[in-house]
């Protein structure tokens, strides 16, 4: 069995955004309050010590608020996207982790690189750690190779992010997909056979780097995946009640603590 929750579901700036008072942002519906986009795993694995692996999708600048709205525990995996700011911020709150051991993170090697140039000291080898950071080990992995965290497999994919080559994931029959404008052919033959998917929308119309809600549509119908839903949404569509009725029957708008069994 696999469970995962949406930890957040909004853009890069959140939602509300800071400033705004259009009628998403004003909205008290808990679904039109988007944290940055992360998801966290949860696979069956008798190989943990509690028969789960905890798998976390990005570590934006809302980790904090989102881990307090959590259980507190054990992550066995972090697995990175890309390394803009609204994905990685929040490496550094990883430190209360520590409890828990080193945390493993994965990231392609030109994301490992920036991520060890921006925020050197998260980084540091365990016998020069200063006291409090936070325990990280980095990992790099690649496209189109499988990943092991115990006994669950994860694959990598490439997309792109405008013109920036960054990482999707498959798990089983999940995926997720984030911050993507197009992608290879070979990579969405690799996503055939997906019975849900989470996958970026950002907003109605064209943007340079990221696709528009249409345009996850497409790719759900062209997949003829089972279950879609929306991540990575902006203040720039509509309340999430109106939006959610307008789409297809078997797409969804994600909203922050959406809990998905797969």
């Amino acid at each position: 069995m696999m469970k995962v929750t949406v930890l957040g579901s909004g853009t890069s700036t959140g939602v509300p955004q800071i400033g705004c008072r259009c009628a998403v942002c004003r909205s008290t519906d808990p679904r039109d309050r988007r944290l940055r986009c992360s998801s966290l795993v949860e696979v069956d694995d008798d190989t943990a010590a509690d028969g789960v692996r905890r798998i976390l999708l990005d570590c934006g600048p809302d980790f904090r608020e989102q881990m307090l709205r959590s259980d507190f525990q054990r992550i066995d995996a972090i697995l990175i996207t890309h390394e803009h700011y609204d994905h990685v911020g929040g490496l550094d709150d990883l430190r209360p982790f520590s409890v828990f051991g080193d945390v493993k993170v994965y990231a392609e090697d030109y994301c490992a690189r920036h991520l060890m140039e921006r925020i050197p000291y998260c980084f540091t080898p365990k016998e020069r750690r200063y006291p409090g950071v936070p325990a990280i080990d980095l990992e790099t992995m690649s496209p189109h190779v499988p990943l092991h965290i115990g006994n669950v497999e994860i694959l990598p994919l490439r997309v792109m992010h405008g013109s920036l080559p960054i990482l999707a994931f498959r798990i089983g029959d999940f995926a997720y997909v984030t911050d993507m404008l197009s992608m290879p052919d070979a990579d969405r033959a690799m996503l055939q056979g997906v019975r849900t998917l989470i996958v970026n929308g950002l907003r109605h119309y064209v943007h340079p780097s990221h696709q528009t809600i249409e345009d996850a549509i497409a790719l759900s119908v062209s997949l003829g995946n089972p279950s879609t839903y929306l991540i990575h949404m902006s203040h720039h569509i509509g309340l999430h009640a109106d939006e959610d009725a307008a789409l297809p029957s078997h797409v969804h708008l994600a909203y922050d603590g959406l809990v998905l069994h797969i």
